[in-house]
């Protein structure tokens, strides 16, 4: 953990006990993703576990939490769901919240959450694919749609590269930096010196961002080409240990 996010630390620790009894809370976004500007905001993700007599009412506790909250100019924001909804991403082939799961910048962890990652390791499916596919050609339509900066680009190859290398090893690294120590995109480095410079939201050069459709549709066909030989298997192997998991937690973090 970077000394800057240590240094916030005991201002995101803060921001997660407001809310339910939290089961973890890890960094999102660009500061997990290895390209954060000095004035990125921080975004908080994870899992809480609501009470047990909000559940066992007719009308049930709400499913996802949202804490927005400024300090020194900068956003901080926790977006969480119940235990009961993040279990049941963690079997829909969501990438998205696999990251949260295990991203290495903890803000509110222990055993809990170490049980929970070894059962999310059982999610981990070839059929991941398809949330990476989404993912990029959805930005890369924002891109050729006028969004034409470093960090749109950016949120391309990061998605290109996390999907091709969960497909070929069955981890998830969302880092792009460290991805790139191994993929070798000499494209990368540049961008993400822009957008660590703050200059991510200004206009890509005339005919730049054209000049990256090449590398883009190679990594897509790779994305493709990373799937159909994938040894992941087609179906999460984890399903009984995450519905065991979920009523163990409720019964023991849930009654207040």
């Amino acid at each position: 953990m970077s000394e800057d996010i240590s240094s916030k630390l005991p201002w995101l620790q803060h921001v997660v006990s407001q809310g339910p009894q939290p089961l973890f809370a890890t960094i999102s976004g660009a500061h997990l993703y290895g390209f954060e500007s000095a004035d990125s905001d921080y975004d908080l993700r994870g899992a809480f576990v609501a009470p047990l007599d909000q559940v066992l009412r007719l009308r049930g506790p709400n499913e996802t939490i949202s804490i927005l909250e400024e300090r020194d100019g900068m956003e901080l924001d926790w977006v969480a769901h119940d235990l009961s909804k993040f279990a049941r991403l963690m079997t829909k082939r969501n990438g998205y919240v696999l990251e949260q799961l295990f991203s290495p910048l903890v803000v509110h962890g222990g055993p809990w959450l170490d049980e929970l990652r070894t059962l999310g390791e059982g999610c981990v499916i070839r059929h991941l694919y398809h949330h990476y596919n989404g993912f990029v050609s959805n930005q890369r339509e924002l891109l050729e749609g006028g969004e034409e900066t470093a960090k749109r680009l950016l949120y391309c190859y990061r998605v290109l590269l996390t999907g091709i290398h969960v497909l070929r090893s069955g981890e998830i690294e969302a880092n792009l930096t460290a991805l790139n120590e191994e993929y070798e995109v000499p494209e990368i480095g540049d961008l993400i010196e822009r957008k660590r410079s703050g200059r991510e939201k200004g206009a890509l050069a005339d005919g730049e961002a054209a000049s990256h459709q090449p590398m883009l549709d190679s990594l897509q066909a790779r994305l493709d080409a990373a799937f159909e030989n994938s040894q992941l298997p087609d179906e999460v192997t984890s399903f009984d240990g995450l519905d065991d998991y979920v009523v163990r937690a409720r019964l023991e973090l849930g009654r207040g």
